[in-house]
């Protein structure tokens, strides 16, 4: 089986340099952040920016971004650890935490600068990960953002490239850069499983809709998916692999109703896969590295949906399947 999905428009005014978060929101806008250390939003329809005039570029370039679930609000992470917090109808800023306070850079004794960041699917925390192998809560209540809540520790001090909250709020599971996935109890603040499904760093992780799998993806060109409901299969746990990207696969993202996954590749490539089948329907070639790739969360009338990228060029661009309007 194969699937169409043509290019339907770019962004109207790209970000300056790398696109390196994107997410598709529930209020049908697309927001991404970039190494110019800008956030902006657009509207699908157009790829006109929103009308919310959205915060100055930041000093250093943003690494990591997480949306609510309702599409409200926007969590994004600096290079260097600044973790802010965007009201996305108004622009505001409605929180900063400076992970890096006090100079302490590197310590595992409170997990050093944070590097991926995700929100709780209501809003009302975020997960943070960085070095030191562990991942920290913090509240993301704009009286007390930053402020923190509870650690969880892999054990191993190892770079944590990117974490992730399941949708149900229950679990966070954690990316190193030697390929091992953890699987945190958010209320025991414990590690319930690890997957050794890869041979080099993870780089993307998402959960299902429904949070029963969780798929990755590697530097080992890879991506894997596994069942947290069932540990004890092949593979340190995971239940399929995709192979077909010739170099790092970068991004990663599955459909709302989980039969269709995404990735983006440093070849330059972003790969539509059948989850059932194991197997990819469809190759988009782009222009550059593909560091960000999301789904459309709304069901598009007919047809595989749409989803959008965004990559080394700086541009924003959307795609639909064939009898799709974006």
């Amino acid at each position: 089986m194969s699937l169409a999905f043509v290019h339907a428009h770019d962004c109207t005014q790209p970000h300056t340099e790398a696109v390196w978060g994107i997410s598709w929101t529930a209020t049908d806008a697309v927001v991404s952040v970039s190494c110019d250390g800008g956030i902006k939003q657009f509207a699908s329809s157009t790829g006109q920016p929103v009308a919310a005039a959205m915060p100055p570029n930041h000093t250093l370039g943003l690494v990591s971004l997480s949306v609510t679930r309702d599409g409200t609000r926007a969590l994004a992470n600096s290079v260097e650890g600044l973790t802010t917090l965007v009201d996305l109808a108004s622009g505001e800023v409605l929180g900063k935490h400076e992970s890096f306070a006090g100079g302490n850079l590197n310590s595992d004794e409170d997990g050093g600068p944070s590097w991926s960041v995700s929100l709780h699917p209501e809003g009302t925390a975020y997960a943070a990960s960085g070095s030191g192998g562990k991942v920290a809560v913090y509240s993301a209540q704009p009286e007390d953002f930053g402020t923190e809540l509870s650690k969880m520790s892999t054990g191993r001090s190892k770079y944590g490239m990117f974490c992730q909250y399941s949708p149900d709020g229950k679990r966070i599971a954690l990316a190193s850069e030697t390929g091992q996935i953890y699987v945190f109890d958010v209320e025991k603040a414990t590690p319930t499983t690890t997957f050794t499904s890869h041979a080099l760093a993870v780089r993307s992780l998402v959960w299902s809709a429904d949070s029963s799998l969780l798929l990755s993806a590697s530097e080992d060109k890879r991506l894997a998916l596994h069942d947290v409901r069932d540990t004890g299969g092949p593979s340190g746990g995971a239940v399929a692999t995709f192979t077909g990207h010739s170099s790092w696969a970068l991004s990663v993202d599955i459909s709302q109703d989980a039969r269709l996954a995404l990735s983006g590749g440093a070849d330059k490539t972003i790969k539509v896969w059948d989850i059932g089948a194991r197997a990819a329907v469809s190759t988009v070639q782009d222009t550059g590295e593909v560091w960000g790739v999301s789904w459309r969360p709304k069901p598009s009338a007919g047809g595989a949906g749409a989803f959008v990228s965004g990559g080394e060029d700086g541009v924003v661009r959307w795609w639909r399947g064939a009898g799709v309007t974006v």
